[in-house]
């Protein structure tokens, strides 16, 4: 069952791995580890929402999402997307850009230099909402209790997230600034850049939501209106337009699992800037997590088991918030990639024990009655 599921997952990282051994050397290795494993890690949690929506479609649907959506998650949003980010940033050609990432790369890393603060400005702001976003919203199940708590009451300010990130925005670019000028060099005069980089970031966050949240209603309406059909079917005998309209709903739930996925894959590839600037370690790394993405997805499906470690969607979101952080401090000062990706890393890590040490304390107690004697005696 684990050999079938994963199987192409396995043959891709082994592929993945020497490749990167020829193409950089064992440093080159490392940093597609980190990708991968970062990747897998913050994919994670898209893989249980996957999951959850795709149980409820047919074979067909399935089959349509896991062969063209794995074909734009792969292909589309880890391969071409940070191509694109390079040749816009930097003003090149994507047929340039990718010449001189394999042709020249000491041209290639000078230009990608360059472009750095308008890349972690835009990357650190859209990471910065979906952590922001995530911490204020009140949950059921909470990791770090202590924290999540407070601001889970501080969330019902509308529109705080947004302004916390403006804020940390305008800090940045006045600060980026203020240390440019000051130190004289090229980017004294991008601050502004950094600005306009940081509300670019800020309105794709806000159109990737709109859409998501658009087809998660239009979903709802569509389940609604197949159950009113069901059981008019059931009154009538006529099952004909409960068919079509389970037809469209399915569509629907396509249509949302697609932007689903771009949006967390877009964290994945924002988040690979601060580890390394390297498109082609990039799609190695990148490439590698979205096939485990897949496989996890199958996996839950058939399962018919969902989110037994439920801190790790927590974690995650800790570690886009590291990321959001250190893209932006890395507009100034320079951040090894090695420090990056283990922060992310050991983020997961505890959660997953933090997990694990739940699922114990709940077994012992007796149930999910005892949530809360589970969460303090698993130290969170």
């Amino acid at each position: 069952m684990l050999l079938r599921t994963f199987g192409w997952s396995f043959a891709v990282t082994a592929l993945g791995l020497v490749a990167a051994i020829f193409y950089g050397g064992w440093t080159a290795f490392g940093i597609v580890a980190i990708l991968s494993i970062m990747e897998i890690s913050l994919s994670f949690d898209n893989a249980v929402v996957n999951a959850g929506i795709l149980k409820k479609m047919n074979a067909f649907w399935q089959k349509i999402f896991l062969t063209i959506g794995i074909l734009i998650a792969v292909f589309g949003m880890r391969l071409v997307f940070p191509v694109v980010i390079v040749a816009i940033s930097a003003q090149l050609g994507p047929i340039e850009a990718v010449d001189l990432a394999l042709t020249d790369k000491d041209r290639y890393q000078e230009l990608v230099t360059d472009a750095h603060p308008s890349i972690a400005a835009f990357g650190g702001m859209f990471l910065l909402m979906i952590f922001l976003d995530f911490i204020f919203e009140d949950r059921d199940i909470k990791w770090l209790a202590w924290l999540e708590r407070p601001l889970a009451k501080l969330g019902k300010v509308d529109m705080l997230s947004v302004c916390i990130a403006l804020i940390v925005l305008l800090v940045s670019a006045i600060t980026f600034g203020a240390h440019a000028h000051q130190h004289g060099g090229a980017h004294a005069d991008k601050a502004e850049t950094v600005l306009l980089a940081g509300i670019a970031g800020l309105i794709t966050y806000m159109i990737v939501g709109g859409l998501s949240g658009y087809f998660e209603d239009k979903l709802e309406e569509e389940e609604e209106r197949e159950h009113e059909a069901e059981e008019e079917a059931a009154r009538t005998g006529k099952p004909k337009s409960a068919v079509k309209l389970a037809g469209k709903a399915a569509f629907f739930m396509f249509l949302y699992l697609e932007v689903l996925d771009a949006s967390f894959s877009f964290d994945g590839v924002i988040g690979a800037f601060a580890i390394t600037n390297d498109i082609v370690l990039m799609a190695l790394g990148l490439g590698i997590g979205a096939m485990y993405v897949r496989s996890l997805t199958v996996y839950l499906v058939r399962q018919g088991t969902l989110d037994d470690y439920v801190y790790l969607e927590h974690g995650a979101h800790y570690a886009i918030g590291a990321l959001a952080v250190i893209l932006l401090v890395t507009i100034q000062y320079e951040i090894h990639e090695i420090i990056t990706g283990l922060v992310g890393v050991a983020l997961i890590g505890w959660s997953f024990f933090s997990s694990v040490r739940r699922n114990r304390a709940l077994a012992a107690a007796g149930g999910d009655g005892d949530q809360e004697k589970a969460e303090v005696s698993s130290g969170v």
